[in-house]
């Protein structure tokens, strides 16, 4: 009875504000969390898409995505429970006849997120969920084939496990070889096995489609077609994947295979310039994405962006009058879905929402290298010879756009976009001469050292003792990790720094860079 008489004097005020989280977690409960839900916003608008991404370096022939009508047309991708991929060698007795027992599992339901956790644990899940099960970059024959394994150099856990696929089970019988989650190229094998999500991956993804292609008897026209969907470029000049195409199969099939792990040549970029796999731990804190700087991040809507765009919806993309995959335009705006890997359905901004929290989320694992007397002796180091002026501490980088040798910056881009305009000198073919490239290329930072490789935006390099070898400058150098199919020897060109420094303050300088 007091405690009835005590409500009953209270102002209306207050007693509203004792029940609005007890109403919060109500609406939440009851389907569509209604706080969590206006939170999120809608990313794909004409609008938006104008000039979220940085134009191509010859600006008539910058990205035209998807309108905002067809966009919003395509279904919203289902999420099933999946299930690890084995090497057959380790595949635990009738694990194959259990799983085509399984029936369906729809594993995200966004009314079920209340909390930050919650939406991050969601966003891991879908981080590792493949939106892929035509067999666009391999299939059931080849991950049930022990021959993959062993002739794509394939890394595995403890376990077996093969972490850059999974099985998708969409009912009884119905199991499918899942391919190009955001896991399958931000996902390291460390060398004890264990899994390190959101580094840069050490997928051997080009040998693998190399070993699909071969193992599936390919014609030499289908490699062609495959090929000039992936990395055509016809508007470039000399377009080199043009005379990569008419090379013929064999040579083609060498170009894939001359991939190093830790690069990958993801669509819209090149198999003769494979961009390095980037590392996402910190990348909240990064203004631009791709080694090009091509989409801008300047919020969490930009990264929701970018991960709807980079789930296959970029081969949707005109350039000029040119698409990848021969569509004209007029297909595209009868709004009818396009059946091809990752275009026929489409996150839901609650789901792309969950995986950028996710990655957000993402911290480094402990270092190894600890600070010592030779490390603080390469921290001066490192300050006198300027590092810091483009890889400036905490972030190890000032976020700038850096041009490439035979850019010209326009004058507008000054305005528009965070220019330094200096040119270090590295190859300039990745930002030149693709679909994603901007004539810019992005100053990285230079945490978590310790865990990557191959280095430099083209993976050439295998350790950070080669990027100070002035040995490498000069033509008959053999790149230590990324050398191009059809050469032998090739200069590694650009970002001189530090080369002039004698065998123990290089020695030190790397030690201070691993702490990092």
């Amino acid at each position: 009875m007091k405690i009835k008489k005590w409500l009953s004097n209270l102002p209306m005020w207050l007693y509203g504000c004792m029940l609005l989280p007890l109403l919060a977690f109500g609406l939440s409960k009851q389907g569509t969390s209604y706080f969590s839900v206006l939170d999120i916003p809608r990313i794909w608008t004409d609008e938006a898409m104008k000039d979220w991404e940085l134009p191509n370096s010859n600006p008539a022939y910058s990205a035209q995505p998807v309108t905002e009508e067809f966009y919003y047309n395509l279904p919203e991708r289902v999420i099933y429970k999946t299930y690890p991929v084995y090497h057959p060698d380790h595949e635990p007795e009738g694990y194959w006849d259990w799983l085509h027992e399984q029936e369906a599992e729809i594993v995200f339901d966004e009314s079920n997120l209340i909390t930050e956790e919650d939406w991050i644990k969601a966003g891991e899940l879908l981080f590792d969920y493949p939106i892929d099960t035509l067999g666009a970059v391999i299939n059931i024959q080849h991950v049930r084939n022990p021959e993959f394994y062993s002739s794509t150099g394939m890394p595995l856990t403890p376990e077996g496990i093969m972490p850059f696929a999974q099985w998708v089970v969409a009912g009884k019988g119905k199991v499918y070889l899942g391919n190009l989650s955001c896991a399958m190229c931000h996902t390291r094998v460390m060398d004890d096995g264990s899994l390190l999500k959101g580094a840069q991956g050490n997928w051997p993804g080009d040998k693998a489609f190399a070993f699909a292609l071969e193992s599936d008897g390919v014609s030499e026209t289908g490699v062609q077609g495959i090929t000039n969907i992936l990395f055509g470029s016809a508007f470039v000049e000399g377009d080199p994947h043009g005379k990569l195409m008419a090379s013929g199969r064999e040579s083609i099939l060498e170009a894939y295979k001359a991939v190093p792990e830790g690069a990958f040549g993801r669509q819209g970029t090149s198999i003769l310039y494979p961009p390095q796999a980037p590392n996402l731990i910190g990348v909240k804190d990064r203004k631009y994405l791709d080694h090009g700087g091509l989409g801008q991040h300047r919020n969490i809507e930009d990264m929701m962006r970018y991960i709807a765009m980079n789930q296959a919806l970029d081969f949707l993309n005109f350039y000029g009058d040119y698409n990848s995959l021969g569509l004209t335009k007029e297909r595209l705006n009868n709004g009818q879905p396009i059946f091809f890997p990752g275009t026929y359905d489409r996150h839901s901004e609650a789901q792309l929402y969950a995986i950028a929290k996710y990655v957000y989320s993402l911290t480094p694992p402990e270092n190894p290298y600890k600070p010592s007397a030779v490390s603080e002796r390469g921290k001066i180091i490192f300050a006198e010879q300027g590092c810091v002026t483009c890889h400036t501490p905490p972030l190890f980088t000032n976020n700038k756009l850096t041009p490439a040798d035979g850019f010209e910056v326009p004058d507008a881009h000054y305005d528009k976009y965070d220019i330094f305009d200096i040119s270090v000198g590295t190859d300039p073919g990745y930002t030149l001469k693709t679909r994603r490239g901007t004539g810019y290329y992005k100053i990285p930072s230079l945490l978590g050292l310790w865990y990557r490789g191959p280095f430099l935006h083209d993976a050439s390099l295998a350790k950070l003792e080669d990027l100070f070898d002035p040995t490498r400058l000069k033509d008959d150098y053999v790149p230590t990790a990324f050398k191009p199919h059809d050469v032998k020897t090739k200069a590694v060109k650009g970002h001189e720094f530090g080369m002039e420094l004698n065998e123990m303050d290089k020695k030190a300088l790397i030690a201070y860079l691993l702490t990092l």
